[in-house]
Parts: C-alpha cells; structure tokens; sequence
C-alpha cells in the first residue's frame, strides 16, 4: 500500500501545494543533552541519513537522490536541530533495500512512516509517530454508498496489487458470494495514481487504500473524490506507523526522546496539521506498538 514512484507522482501533478500556504514550523533549539547520547560516530560525522524506498505522499515526497519536502521532510529537520546535527536523504528500491541498508550501516534510520508489524519487530525496532486506517476513495456523493466492507459486495474495488488491502477485499468477496450476494470485483493496480484515476474516471466504485495518501489525492482531486469509510476497522486491526531503527540501539532511545519533545513543544502537532494528517496524529510517539497481528 505505501510506495509509488516520484515520477507517476509529479506526472500527475501531485504536488506539495496543499502546504505551500501553511505557516513555516518553529525552529528548534538543540538539545544538548541528546546530542551528548548520539553514537560516537554520528556525532563525529555531524550527521546521519534516513533512508527512504520512495515518495510516500503527504509524508515522502522525493524531488532527487537526496531531497525530499512533505511531512517526514519536516519532521525530519525538526528532529535534527534537536539532536543538533543533519539528516540528510537517500532513495532506494522497495522495503527490502532500506532495512537491509539500515542492517548494514550504510543508513542509520528510516523516519518514514513504516509499517510496523511484530515480525519486522524481530530485526528492527519502531519508534512509532502515527497510526493508520484504511478507508475508501469514491467518486463525489458516494454513488455507490460505500461506507464499510459490507458495502462492497458486487462493486468495483480498487486496490494496491499484492498489499494488504487486497487481501482484506478478497476475503470479504468470499463472505459476500457466502451469504448470497454478488462477488467484489478486486481490480489490482500496481501504483496509487492509477487507482485514484479508476475512481476518478468511474472504471472503479472506490479505492481501498490507507487513509493518510489518500486525503492527500482526494485533495489533489479538486473536488472529485471524497473519503468514506472512517472510524471503521475494514477488517484491519490497530496500525501503527513510525521510523526503523537498529533493534535495541542506542539511536533508537534517543529518536524516541527527540520525538517526545516534538510531541510536547507542539511541533509534531503542527507538522502533522500543516499537512492534513490530523487523524492519523497519536497522543505519545512509542516503541513497536503493534502487539498483534493487524487483521
């Protein structure tokens, strides 16, 4: 559910501007003591880089090899006048290459956000910022009153090919065609553009995705798209989000605390505003809150 490539991106017009009018977020003042708890080769560096597997909208928005604008961008740079060095940006291919980057040191951290599972939990520690829903794009006025899973049955749904949400949808066909009723028509795109032009276009009834990148292409929509569906499971449990760190590092504690102060100053509220992504903001950043399976 997460990536798409920055070029489908700009292609698209699917730019920053929904924050270009936003205030600018508060510059921070260092912290001397996290600084003082940073590794030893971080602080002899003076810097470190968060790896990233692609433009990940409103949070990743990749403009080249090593910059990037949206709310991670933010979040970011905040993070680093705390701690008082720089955090710079590297691009790779897929999931696989960032942690299998971050296990070998080449990168220090993903901020993210990335899907923290308790499975990736046994590598990686997560210090999570955020908490995910998946939910439905639909055309303006919801035509096909699609408000949950129960309301898909014999409709035409969008979904990310081999994601999560694919599998949800699938599963729900199954209890659609069990009590009778017609079969989900799963229509599997590789990219999120695509599928938010399905819906827009009426080839699709709607577009189960996460919540978070899809406010941003129904911003993007002018008007076209609307969101239902929130404040429902959708067969999906509690999703927590956050940044990939070494497991039982000491980077890790300190991102943690970096992170605590955001919280606390108001920063993390204001970055998280300036994008629209005030449903997806929890109260305290943590470690690998996913307890369980999310389903």
């Amino acid at each position: 559910m997460k990536k798409i490539a920055t070029a489908i991106t700009l292609a698209l017009g699917l730019t920053a501007g929904l924050a270009q009018a936003a205030d600018a977020i508060p510059a921070q003042k260092m912290d001397q003591a996290l600084h003082d708890r940073l590794p030893a080769d971080i602080k002899q560096a003076g810097k470190m880089i968060s790896v990233n597997n692609g433009s990940f909208p409103p949070y990743e928005i990749v403009e080249g090899p090593t910059s990037m604008t949206g709310a991670s961008a933010d979040l970011t740079e905040a993070l680093a006048q705390v701690l008082g060095i720089k955090i710079e940006h590297a691009t790779v291919s897929g999931l696989s290459g960032v942690l299998a980057g971050i296990k070998s040191g080449r990168y220090q951290l993903a901020i993210g956000p990335i899907g923290d599972y308790p499975d990736r939990q046994e590598k990686n520690d997560f210090i999570d910022f955020v908490q995910e829903f998946v939910v439905f794009a639909v055309q303006k006025g919801n035509p096909s009153s699609i408000n949950g899973l129960d309301d898909t049955c014999g409709k035409r749904i969008a979904v990310m090919a081999a994601g999560s949400a694919e599998q949800v949808i699938r599963k729900q066909s199954q209890v659609c065609t069990a009590a009778g009723k017609p079969a989900v028509t799963v229509q599997s795109f590789t990219d999120q553009p695509s599928s938010i032009l399905a819906v827009r276009s009426k080839r699709s009834d709607a577009f189960f995705s996460s919540q978070a990148p899809l406010v941003y292409f129904v911003d993007q929509a002018h008007g076209q798209l609307e969101l239902t569906g929130q404040g429902k499971k959708n067969g999906f449990g509690d999703i927590f989000q956050g940044t990939v760190v070494p497991k039982d590092s000491e980077l890790g504690k300190v991102v943690l605390d970096g992170y605590k102060e955001l919280f606390a100053n108001g920063t993390y509220a204001a970055i998280m505003k300036k994008w629209k992504l005030d449903g997806n903001m929890i109260t305290q950043p943590g470690v690998n809150l996913a307890k369980g399976v999310a389903k």
